[in-house]
Parts: structure tokens; sequence; C-alpha cells
């Protein structure tokens, strides 16, 4: 039996967690490993993750497939966790958490290019004109960023990351699995553990000694309830409703809350370079979604002239 579909309200709600959610996760991850090695608070956020994710389960009833479809969907769902994730701890020792939110800012372009390229969609001259705007304005942040905490090499992992993240919503979208999404989410959970578990030896070595201190294990612990569970939850849920590039735009409205809140909260200190680079970047994305933003506003415009008329 399949689930209700949800409203657009609720739709719209999720949406509106789901970019808080990511417009502070970034400065989590930072702080997490503020006083841990990177690997070791990404293998300790799916450890603690999974449990609750379990009871959450069961607490809610939730029947959780097992059968091969639902399996593949898990696997591609992880990819999206510990398959991106792994190269955004990585870069946290490259950049600051507001460059880190602006590189997942690029995951609409990089979802578009992978609709091209790999499932024959058609994109127009004004969204190729985005792109190449976007990337200017990220060659515009890798120079004048180069006195700050930002370094090409974690630009380079996070182009790496978000790749995986994009891969993942179509992988999951293709797959289709009749998976409610917080099994969806549990499952992704369970073989990003998996593998953590798989990681375990290379890096043994790094394990902590001491207790972190209470910012390092409040920012794991936010990363693990916020990020692993309720952002997971949400994301599965948006990837069974919407379109994968109407997803990816929760990634344009995030950059510029996280930018704010690692100035406020994490002193991070932002050049007129960098301002302007993700000027340059959002401004691409503007013009990468212009069409579609037209369209929802004289769609929107329609539905009032339809109720007045009612």
């Amino acid at each position: 039996m399949r689930a209700i579909m949800p409203t657009k309200t609720n739709i719209m709600l999720t949406y509106i967690v789901l970019v808080f959610i990511w417009a502070s996760t970034p400065l989590a991850i930072v702080w997490s490993v503020s006083d841990l090695n990177v690997l070791w608070a990404m293998v300790l956020r799916f450890f603690i993750a999974l449990p609750l994710a379990v009871i959450i389960l069961f607490v809610l009833r939730v029947k959780f497939p097992t059968d091969k479809i639902a399996v593949h969907s898990y696997i591609a769902g992880s990819f999206s966790l510990i398959g991106s994730q792994v190269f955004t701890y990585i870069a946290t020792q490259y950049l600051s958490s507001g460059i880190i939110a602006l590189m997942f800012g690029l995951a609409p372009i990089i979802a578009g290019l992978i609709g091209c390229f790999a499932f024959g969609q058609q994109l127009n001259r004004l969204q190729w004109l985005g792109m190449a705007i976007a990337i200017t304005g990220l060659a515009v942040i890798c120079v004048g960023g180069a006195s700050q905490h930002i370094h090409p090499l974690g630009i380079g992992l996070m182009l790496i990351s978000v790749f995986t993240y994009c891969c993942s919503i179509y992988w999951v979208k293709k797959v289709n699995a009749d998976v409610q999404p917080i099994a969806q989410a549990t499952g992704s959970i369970l073989i990003s553990t998996l593998v953590s578990l798989c990681l375990l030896p290379f890096i043994w070595a790094h394990a902590p000694t001491h207790i972190p201190e209470i910012k390092s294990l409040m920012a794991l612990l936010y990363t693990t309830i916020m990020a692993s569970l309720i952002a997971m939850f949400c994301y599965f849920k948006l990837v069974k409703n919407i379109q994968p590039t109407t997803l990816s735009l929760t990634n344009v409205m995030t950059p510029i809350l996280a930018l704010v809140i690692g100035a406020l909260f994490n002193h991070e200190r932002i050049s007129l370079m960098v301002v302007i680079g993700a000027m340059i970047i959002l401004s691409g994305l503007f013009l990468y979604f212009y069409r579609d933003i037209q369209a929802n506003r004289r769609f929107s415009q329609h539905m009032k002239q339809q109720l007045r008329q009612k």
C-alpha cells in the first residue's frame, strides 16, 4: 500500500526546514572537527545516527522493506550521505563553513549537467550562460580567497562532494522504490554506517583519546540529529515528490544564510572578492533558473485568477 501524497503546504514547510538545516550544517561540521579528527567526526555521526533512526522507525511503526529494490535505493541514498560527506569533512581543513555551503549552491548546475549528458535533458541558452557566469564567480572566489581560509584543494574536494550528492538524487529517483522517507533515510544511514566500519582500520590511529570539548560535542549531535536524521527525512521526502533540479534549488538559498551564520557565530572573515564571487555565482544561478521562476510566477497568477472567478 503506497503512502498518501503530502499536500503542497506540507512540501513547502519541508522545503523551508531543509534550507535552514543545510544553511547551519556546514558550521556545525566545522565545529565538530575542531576537537576531533575529521573522519572520526564523520564516522561517529553515523554511529550515533543509526540507533536513533531505528528507534524512530519502531516508534512510528514504519515498515522497513529489505527487498532488492529497497536495498538498491538505500545504497543510492547513501551516496548523498557518506559518499558526499567524506569529501566535505576533508574539505573543512581548507575551507570556511560559508564557502562549503556556497559550493553546494552549485548543485543545481551540476544536476543540470548530469541531466543533460546522462539523461538527454535539454538546456537552453540562458541556462548555459548561467553556468558560465557561476563558474566565473567560482574562479573569482579561488583567486580572492587565496589569502584566507580558501584553498583550491578544498574547492576540488567540494566539487566531488556536490557531484556525488547530485548523482544520488537522480539515482534514488530512478530506482523509485516504494519506501517511506524515514525508512529510506534509515536504510541510507545503515549503508553509510557499514561503509564507516570499513574506514576504521585506516583511521584507528587517530581515534579520540579524550572527551571532546562541549562545542565539538554539541556540533556533532547537531549534525547527527538535524543533518543526518531530520534533514535526510525531509530530503528523501522531497526526492519522492519534486523534480531533481527543483530539489537542488534548496542549495541556492543556503549559501547567503550560511555565510551570515559563519560570520556571526564563527567570526569568519569574508573578503570583498569572496563577496563579489558569491554574488556572481548567485547571479548565474538566477539566470539558470530564470525561465522556471517565470513559469512558476505565471502559474501562480493563473491560479489566483481562477480562485477569484470562483
